[in-house]
């Protein structure tokens, strides 16, 4: 028998170091609070809780689900967009439930890549979320790696593409706010990207599942807010936004082509999700009342562990976005994260998201709050 061979060369996950680590020390029976892993351990509303049961319950029969998704669905992601951004997407053809944001941001490879093109590059940014990139090579495509760093305020250099590598480039992916550094990227830099893209003829894809995520009233910006939407997708997700990471429930927005392509490729995946998931999203899209709260809850993390981590001798350096700290590790990484880990608290070493992590280490902000002030005690005793 025999195995793709790109499997073993891209290795495992990056993140199941960080679940090893954490059980080794909970088979030890020491503590931990895990700061590693970016779930949510807010509460899902229960709201959508009981709007998953109620839809559960009236279906007597189960079916598979409609690979373009509820109506009703498609209507409450545009509804929403309409409220965030200003702008108005016609759900029938520019709006797209998909199972969570993970599994279509990793299927847009093979729509774009095939054997014989002369698209056959995909950029990314590092350090980054590894999913696009990974598809990306699972699927014969090489990968063009845009270092971020402070002096750019963690924004990729789009100017350092050359000509002749515009010309080879199918996909450019953004993520804002970008998972592990926080920034977000604002209107004037989608603008320009976006029409740099029209004009090669590439895609520009957003990872924009942190949107909902930030500080006061600076909402991060997004690339439906843009006039025209030809060669740009918005991919979101309700695992952040609404606490519902289980659910496996996101969107994918904007060009109508590239949106008719996914919709006659899904039915063969069977990656929409369930029709009882869908009835709960729609009651989660349509409300912002309890997105708002959970963004307070996430600012007052994001105060107390700034606190705690700088005493700690862990500079936050990156942006106000998203539910993440990026702090600088004093030039190792791996060390911090191992110093930090003997106390009981559990972070990701940069490294995981690429070279250009290194000398860093990401804070997931995803703790509640007292289990927060329990790490700020260990960590106010590592500063002392």
């Amino acid at each position: 028998m025999q195995v793709n061979p790109l499997v073993e060369e891209l290795g495992a996950y990056p993140y199941n170091e960080l679940d090893e680590a954490k059980r080794k020390r909970q088979a030890e029976g020491l503590p931990i609070i895990d700061f590693g892993i970016g779930v949510p351990r807010e509460p899902t509303p229960q709201f959508i809780r009981d709007a998953l049961a109620a839809a559960l319950e009236r279906e007597e029969y189960s079916s598979y689900p409609l690979a373009a998704g509820l109506p009703e669905l498609r209507e409450a992601i545009a509804n929403w967009v309409e409220r965030r951004y200003g702008s108005r997407l016609d759900p029938e053809i520019e709006v797209l439930p998909t199972l969570g944001s993970k599994e279509a941001i990793y299927h847009l490879a093979a729509l774009l890549l095939w054997a014989g093109s002369e698209r056959d590059l995909v950029a990314v940014s590092t350090p980054g979320y590894p999913v696009a990139g990974r598809s990306t090579q699972m699927t014969g495509g090489e990968l063009l790696e845009l270092p971020l760093d402070a002096q750019s305020g963690w924004l990729p250099r789009i100017e350092s593409i050359s000509p002749s590598t515009w010309q080879r480039l199918a996909v450019i992916w953004i993520n804002s706010p970008n998972n592990p550094t926080g920034a977000a990227a604002p209107l004037a830099f989608y603008e320009d990207l976006a029409e740099q893209c029209r004009r090669h003829g590439v895609v520009l894809a957003s990872d924009e599942a942190y949107s909902e995520i930030y500080v006061g009233d600076a909402k991060p910006a997004s690339v439906l807010e843009l006039s025209d939407p030809t060669h740009l997708l918005a991919f979101n997700s309700l695992s952040k936004r609404s606490a519902m990471a289980g659910f496996r429930s996101g969107s994918v927005c904007g060009d109508p082509m590239l949106i008719a392509a996914m919709k006659d490729v899904r039915p063969t995946l069977g990656v929409t999700p369930q029709n009882f998931v869908q009835e709960a999203s729609i009651k989660a899209w349509n409300d912002d009342r309890h997105v708002d709260e959970m963004r307070e809850r996430y600012a007052q993390k994001r105060v107390m562990m700034t606190e705690a981590f700088t005493a700690a001798g862990y500079e936050h350096v990156g942006g106000p976005a998203s539910f993440f700290l990026w702090c600088d590790a004093n030039g190792d990484d791996q060390r911090a994260a191992k110093r930090l880990l003997e106390a009981g608290v559990l972070v990701a070493p940069g490294r995981i998201f690429g070279e250009a992590g290194k000398g860093y280490i990401r804070v997931a902000l995803v703790q509640p709050i007292d289990q927060c002030e329990v790490a700020a005690e260990a960590l106010a005793a590592l500063g002392q």
